[in-house]
């Protein structure tokens, strides 16, 4: 989810770029190519930035994702319309309460280090993304109703709630919450940061290295891909090698000149290169979940205000910021989430029009009336003067240039390029007024992520990805209704209406619409995205 910079990911803000054949409207199958699948090869993948760790239980990033799903499999699958499909788990069954699930699992599955998956390897899984020890940044927070699991028999799994919960099912889908072999899961958290053991189509034998990469070989003994997968056989590569190439030209000119055959999140500018040019293709869909916005503190400072909040959305021509920063490749945002988010509300779209004349008048009515020495609006004497925080260089153009309108506001919008332990510190505390993010992810549950009371980053709580510090009475009642929901269509409805009020306080600046892209040399064939808009790796060939 999109954080500190450093744990963004689920962001993928500074993510990606998009086009190609044009960008997709959301996560679906694409290059497919018109030959036929061959087995063999090794793919080599240049990567734009490494995970803290691999462990896809204590990390929410999606490079962190993107490289333990070729390891780790799921109890469920969730395509990329959102349907759920039998995984790990051949069946379920949901008491009437909501309560309890109890799942069938699948026979003759093995992990990688021989170990057979049964019951007592869910109950592990699950109780270890909850253990305070595993400090999970995200998955624990996915399954934050999770009260207990119980093997009934080897393959028979009984989960309690605490409460219903109508995204868990989706959630389990999640790569956060992918199958670890158990008996990695007895030693230290921080062994799994550098090697994972599943049941996946691939493995790992030297596991991830940081700032160099990983490499995976194919599992030959899978056979128990997702029910609804269109080829459920051994991955047809015999690895992949993934390297990391943080530097964006360095990452473009390993692609153009041939030593990789595939790279992730080119900007802007390296993607229009390569537009036009046969001998590459790049591969885009846009991530679901919430867009790359500006997050006001409103709790404390300037922005607890509302009217401030209101005023520094209409004064700044977000639109055409983007279009000068990516060059038409992001779209503007219209709302906190992405358009393929499901239930994505567009009559939100018109309050975020740009409007400068009420921008100025909310800035009045909020007492900001005077004007110092370099033209600043102050109140009491004091200088209207807001501080955003980051730590991730890819977004100083686009803050250069919100600074800028800021300032033909009268706000004095301070940059603050902080080092990883001191924004953490800063994020904490609380002290500052805005931070910077996106947060990928399937379903309109990240509202509850990135707005719940419950999740506002605290000293005692850590970090947790409410950064705007909201706390609202309806919505949390909204958001209990939401989880509570049977209805699909009931609890779409509700997260519409959290939206709208979300909205309606500010409580969030959406400025873009990431973007997941694969950048690929001809020849490189069956990309497609999942759900949450990672590339899958797993369902590429090579031509030769």
């Amino acid at each position: 989810m999109r954080t500190s910079r450093r744990w963004r990911t689920a962001a993928g803000a500074a993510a990606a770029l998009a086009l190609v054949t044009g960008c997709s409207g959301g996560p679906k199958e694409t290059g497919t190519g018109g030959g036929q699948p061959r087995d063999g090869g090794v793919l080599t993948l240049a990567l734009e930035k490494e995970p803290e760790c691999l462990d896809p239980h204590q990390t929410p990033t999606q490079s962190g994702r993107l490289l333990a799903r070729p390891i780790l499999d799921s109890l469920v699958h969730q395509d990329v319309q959102g349907g759920l499909h039998p995984w790990l788990a051949t069946a379920w069954t949901v008491a009437d309460d909501g309560l309890k699930y109890t799942f069938t699992l699948r026979d003759g599955v093995t992990f990688t280090d021989g170990t057979t998956f049964d019951a007592a390897a869910v109950v592990a899984n699950l109780d270890h993304v909850v253990d305070p020890e595993t400090k999970s940044l995200l998955a624990a927070s996915l399954i934050s109703a999770y009260a207990k699991a119980e093997a009934v028999d080897a393959r028979t799994v009984a989960v309690t709630l605490r409460e219903p919960d109508s995204g868990f099912l989706a959630a389990l889908a999640s790569p956060n919450l992918g199958i670890h072999s158990p008996a990695t899961l007895k030693g230290a958290p921080s062994d799994l940061c550098a090697k994972i053991v599943g049941s996946g189509p691939f493995r790992s034998e030297g596991g991830f290295v940081p700032q160099q990469g990983i490499t995976y070989t194919r599992n030959p003994a899978y056979a128990w891909a997702p029910e609804d997968a269109a080829y459920r056989g051994p991955a047809r590569l015999d690895g992949v090698e993934v390297r990391i190439v943080p530097d964006d030209p360095a990452r473009a000119g390993a692609l153009t000149s041939g030593q990789v055959d595939a790279v992730t999140a080119l900007p802007p500018t390296e993607v229009r290169a390569l537009k036009g040019d046969a001998a590459f293709q790049v591969h885009s869909v846009l991530y679901p979940g919430a867009n790359y916005s500006y997050w006001p503190n409103t709790a404390e400072g300037p922005l607890s205000d509302v009217r401030v909040r209101k005023a520094l959305r209409a004064g700044v021509d977000w639109d055409r910021i983007v279009q000068n920063v990516f060059f038409g490749v992001y779209s503007g945002a219209e709302g906190v989430l992405s358009k393929t988010t499901p239930g994505f509300d567009p009559s939100v779209g018109p309050s975020y029009a740009h409007d400068p004349a009420a921008a100025a008048r909310l800035l009045d009515e909020a007492g900001w009336t005077g004007r110092d020495a370099q033209g600043y609006r102050t109140k009491d004497g004091v200088r209207l003067k807001l501080r955003h925080l980051w730590s991730e260089p890819s977004v100083e153009t686009l803050a250069v240039q919100v600074q800028a309108a800021a300032k033909d506001l009268g706000i004095e919008l301070v940059e603050e390029n902080l080092d990883g332990g001191t924004f953490v510190e800063r994020l904490l505390a609380g002290d500052y007024e805005l931070i910077d993010t996106s947060f990928s992810a399937p379903g309109p549950d990240v509202l509850r992520v990135l707005f719940g009371a419950a999740n506002i980053p605290t000293p005692e709580r850590g970090i947790s990805n409410n950064m705007a510090r909201y706390d609202d009475a309806d919505v949390e009642a909204d958001f209990t209704l939401a989880l509570r929901a049977t209805d699909p269509a009931e609890r779409l409805e509700v997260y519409q209406r959290i939206q709208q009020r979300i909205t309606e306080d500010a409580a969030v600046l959406p400025i873009y619409s990431p973007q997941s892209s694969l950048a690929v040399r001809t020849g490189v064939q069956g990309v497609s995205f999942s759900i949450d808009g990672t590339p899958d790796l797993t369902a590429i060939w090579l031509e030769s």
